[in-house]
């Protein structure tokens, strides 16, 4: 018994000793008040979770203690939001109730907390993980702390994933690159963002992340000796300057320099700009334009600059406010080197996105970017019966990571719109009315299609008729969150207005089957049929897609109530295992590739590989339950995999392959190289029948002197597969291998 106590006194030593940690990165200092109310948050929240644990086996309160100081030390929020940190786990897993946090703490805490608090477990959702982030960005237009405090949440979670089992770690990586590492981007957390894809991809593809990340050890050296070499001769005259500055290298994350190697199919040692320069200045606002400008100057006088690499964007910021100043300029030995040019208050907001940007809000001239951004939200969240997964849909769809083009109404004012986006994005852009009635929209005094994609300097006029309105085709023609959200909303509408006939129909019919609660009964069918759409429900019935015995054909009538037929349903817990079953698992051919799903042997499920992405054994893999078809086994890194596992993480179970088999696996190979005439054909098929393998598929297409080949082999497992791309980029005048989804 002495033994416990004194471990509880030095654990709870160790967690003062952390939280005294988190309060000294508060910026500023605060006041007594503010130190009293943090205490007793932290006091609170130590007692409500004295009794669990994290999966590392520590004291749980180690996790909010960390939370609170990423908010104070990376984002820089204050004690409020704080407080509210300690707090964010004490109402989901604790007694503790959201009135008892009003009450002692006021309704700003109560609020955030209540934010950051979970929706009820329980799948009454088709995508609860869809619906609970849809509950957190509502909170956004309200109190963005909220949404800060939760990237920190996650942040946490992201960088203490090893404790985890492989398959959780595989969701929750999953539904950070899918949803917070885009939300990252678009409040200007930078950092965060980069973390969150490089902590993504070491869970992931953790083979392809320890070999960038070996590479960059073995490195390390030669790129800081090259870098000071690139930096010397511009002392002097940043020197000349007479701002105070700071220089210095920066290396590039692990997954920005992976995408390099994969999107130019070149190896490591043939990437130059594994690292960027950056330049800060130290100066006032009125100045700090000119002395970005100067420094480039300086740059490129000392080195050539590549003209089309230079990106200006402390003229025109971002739309989620960064500033920077960035031009790619031909260093030292002829290697490209990106320098990054901008002032200490723009760094601060690079650094700390929403957080810094609201420190220096209304002292710059340019318009609150995150308050257009925050419009964007409201009418995405709009619709409140709109579905949680096209919810999460429309908000993706503004295509966070991509480029922005920059076009002009008619009287001059500059609208900013993701790459990609279409004219009939910018009439909804202007105003939701102008874009329901958008017939014709003019670019440099033209007429264009309501498709036409936009590019900078575009100058458009849209010109509207009342009798015009939105129809289904529209959805395939805009690309942002709101276009998509306002177009589905104007056609919910027209349906519902439609659907009134059929109404009317259906509550007819159940009344003559003398049904007493219709209401319940609508409800009832609409679940059953339509995904618990009532508006498609009678939308349905009016227009004679279904009749209304069909929709009856599933139930039956008792003591005045509409009850589905009697069908054994599975306990939820055992949902998806029972899902997956199989009858028969007798049946299952011989040699089958053995695997352990969710920790059982793999013959007791109806499974298959996915097509999508094709895995080899020793590929990371996951089981995925499907509606119809069993389980599916995808490649943690399939195309497909993010989507499914922040959508659908309930269906998603854990796979693991146990033992080498007889069985073949398809891969596809795309190879590329010269085209030197004739042999290429035959010295490609010599090598793989060197190696004793099977082609299911074989296609070449020559070109101006290149070819470009798709060959789809049959192989047993990862190390079979690596020794044929070797073996492959050996042979002479290839080019590159790659494998494909």
């Amino acid at each position: 018994m002495a033994e416990v106590i004194e471990t509880n006194v030095e654990e709870q030593a160790g967690l003062r000793k952390a939280y005294d940690a988190m309060i000294a990165c508060l910026k500023p200092a605060p006041n007594e008040v503010d130190r009293e109310q943090m205490l007793r948050a932290y006091e609170l929240a130590n007692f409500s979770h004295r009794y669990q644990r994290r999966k590392s086996g520590e004291p749980y309160m180690y996790h909010p203690i960390a939370v609170a100081r990423i908010c104070a030390e990376e984002i820089g929020l204050g004690p409020t939001a704080i407080c509210a940190a300690l707090l964010h786990d004490v109402v989901e897993d604790t007694p503790v109730s959201l009135e008892d946090i009003r009450t002692a703490f006021g309704e700003s805490i109560a609020q955030m907390v209540g934010g950051l608090t979970k929706l009820d477990s329980a799948y009454s959702n088709e995508s609860q993980q869809a619906a609970n982030f849809k509950k957190v960005l509502s909170t956004l237009i309200v109190d963005v702390r909220i949404v800060l405090i939760k990237m920190a949440d996650r942040l946490h979670n992201m960088r203490t994933i090893k404790s985890m089992a492989e398959h959780k770690q595989f969701k929750i990586a999953a539904e950070t690159s899918f949803i917070y590492a885009p939300l990252a981007h678009r409040l200007g957390l930078y950092n965060f963002r980069s973390e969150f894809l490089d902590l993504c991809m070491k869970v992931l593809e953790r083979e392809e992340y320890d070999r960038v990340a070996g590479k960059l050890r073995e490195t390390k050296q030669a790129r800081e000796e090259y870098i000071e070499r690139f930096i010397a001769p511009l002392r002097k005259g940043l020197d000349e300057m007479g701002f105070t500055y700071r220089i210095f290298g920066r290396p590039k994350s692990i997954y920005s320099i992976y995408n390099k190697l994969k999107k130019k199919e070149v190896p490591f040692e043939q990437i130059y700009d594994l690292f960027a320069v950056r330049i800060i200045v130290d100066v006032p606002l009125k100045k700090e334009k000119l002395a970005c400008w100067t420094a480039y100057t300086v740059v490129t006088e000392e080195y050539q600059g590549v003209a089309e690499r230079l990106k200006d964007w402390v003229t025109i910021p971002k739309s989620n406010g960064y500033e920077s100043l960035h031009t790619t300029v031909v260093g030292p030995d002829a290697r490209f080197v990106e320098v990054q040019i901008r002032s200490e208050r723009m760094n601060e907001i690079a650094e700390r996105g929403f957080a810094a940007h609201w420190k220096y809000k209304g002292i710059s001239n340019q318009p609150d970017v995150y308050e257009q951004w925050f419009d964007s939200v409201r009418d995405i969240l709009d619709d409140p019966n709109s579905d949680s997964v096209q919810f999460l849909g429309d908000f993706r769809a503004n295509n966070f990571f991509n480029e922005e083009v920059y076009v002009w109404t008619p009287d001059g004012d500059m609208r900013t719109l993701p790459k990609g986006a279409t004219a009939l994005d910018f009439a909804f852009s202007v105003h939701t009315e102008v874009g329901y009635h958008c017939q014709i929209v003019m670019c440099d005094e033209r007429i264009v299609p309501l498709s036409y994609e936009l590019r900078n300097g575009d100058r458009l006029k849209v010109i509207t008729n009342k009798q015009q309105k939105p129809n289904e085709g529209w959805l395939k023609l805009v690309r942002t969150g709101k276009a998509k959200a306002k177009i589905r909303q104007a056609l919910k509408t027209d349906r519902k207005e439609k659907g009134e006939l059929g109404k009317e129909a259906l509550l007819r019919k159940l009344k003559h089957l003398r049904i007493d609660e219709t209401r319940a009964a609508i409800e009832l069918l609409a679940n059953h049929h339509y995904e618990g759409s009532q508006i498609d429900l009678f939308f349905d019935v009016t227009e004679e897609n279904v009749s209304i015995a069909h929709l009856l054909e599933p139930f039956i009538v008792e003591n005045g109530k509409l009850v589905a037929k009697a069908i054994k349903l599975p306990l939820e817990e055992d949902r998806n295992l029972a899902a997956g079953r199989k009858r028969n698992p007798a049946g299952k051919e011989k040699g089958q590739t053995k695997l352990l799903i969710n920790g059982e042997p793999g013959d007791q499920f109806e499974y298959s590989m996915a097509t999508c992405c094709n895995p080899v054994q020793g590929d990371q893999v996951f089981a995925y339950l499907t509606a119809s078809a069993g389980l599916k086994i995808h490649r943690s890194r399939c195309s497909n995999a993010e989507h499914l596992m922040s959508n659908y993480g309930y269906r998603i179970m854990r796979a693991e392959w146990v033992s080498t088999s007889e069985s073949s696996f398809v891969v596809n190979l795309k190879l590329t190289g010269l085209d030197s005439g004739k042999g290429v054909i035959e010295r490609i098929s010599h090598e793989i029948a060197e190696m004793n393998l099977n082609v299911r598929s074989f296609n070449i297409a020559g070109n101006d002197g290149f070819f470009e080949a798709h060959i789809s082999l049959l192989v047993r497992n990862t190390d079979q597969l690596y020794l044929a791309i070797q073996a492959l980029k050996n042979l002479e005048y290839i080019s590159t291998v790659s494998r494909e989804d």
